[in-house]
């Protein structure tokens, strides 16, 4: 459960090759929403603020066309939210707070919807950035050419790693590999036979890239040249100004603004 999991995750943060208006935007300015998105959703703790983040990033997903892997990162990412939800309610029930149990529940809530708009705010950002456009954009923005290398190499060997240890669970199982039977100390012995192939094949294949840098001359010069420029237009200008707003709106809210919790609404409406 744990593993499909994982691998719902995954898909959902592999680039999506598609022609939509989010993937043409310039990932500087993708990666600013991200940061505003990151910083509004931990300013808040009241859930109808929270779930209202979530769903504003629904036109966005839209219009990118990555609705089916959202929405796999959506479910993947649900388990994780499950177990954020119930170590909150004991957190909180269990250890100094005297508030009602609805207060209680509606906390934990928005933490579980925090974690989730956190993982699917990157989300989009991932599917729609290819790493190619990931590290001249960082190149552009003066980071060392070493550091955007190994970065984005890392983006794209993670999926690969992801299918592979699913191949090899497929394949152990076919062997006659029980992975969920027995208590914890079992379970982690049976996944063994699952991370000796998979630690040795990563082996390989970082070899198999060193010799592949080493016959291309990787690093014989200081000076570096790339077949593209990235320029930003008023699309991205635009794109980074909307950013701005929300955060400049959210800051505003947070200050002056008393958002009541949604039972106390609740109660008030019935």
């Amino acid at each position: 459960m744990v593993g499909n999991a994982i691998m719902s995750m995954f898909d959902g943060l592999r680039y999506k090759n598609v022609f939509s208006p989010i993937h043409r935007i310039d990932p500087r300015a993708k990666f600013i929403y991200v940061c505003v998105l990151f910083a509004i959703s931990l300013l808040f703790s009241q859930l109808i603020l929270l779930l209202a983040i979530l769903l504003l990033q629904v036109p966005l997903v839209v219009l990118a066309k990555v609705k089916r892997e959202w929405f796999r990162l959506l479910r993947g990412s649900a388990l994780f939210a499950l177990i954020i939800f119930i170590m909150n309610i004991v957190s909180l029930y269990f250890y100094g707070s005297n508030q009602p149990i609805e207060i209680i529940i509606e906390h934990a809530l928005a933490m579980s919807v925090r974690f989730i708009v956190l993982v699917e705010s990157f989300s989009i950002f991932f599917l729609t950035t290819s790493p190619d456009m990931l590290s001249l954009s960082m190149e552009q923005m003066g980071i060392p050419y070493e550091i955007c290398f190994a970065f984005t190499t890392a983006i794209r060997f993670i999926p690969v790693l992801a299918e592979e240890a699913q191949t090899i669970i497929d394949s152990q199982r076919a062997r006659g590999l029980y992975l969920e039977g027995g208590n914890f100390i079992k379970r982690v012995r049976n996944y063994i036979p699952i991370l000796i192939p998979l630690i040795v094949n990563s082996i390989r294949r970082s070899l198999e890239l060193a010799e592949a840098m080493e016959s291309r001359a990787w690093g014989a010069s200081r000076k570096r040249t790339n077949l593209y420029v990235l320029r930003m237009g008023r699309r991205d200008y635009l794109f980074i100004l909307i950013s701005a707003a929300m955060l400049a709106s959210s800051i505003y809210v947070w200050l002056a603004v008393k958002i009541p919790p949604l039972t106390q609404i609740i109660q008030n409406l019935t």
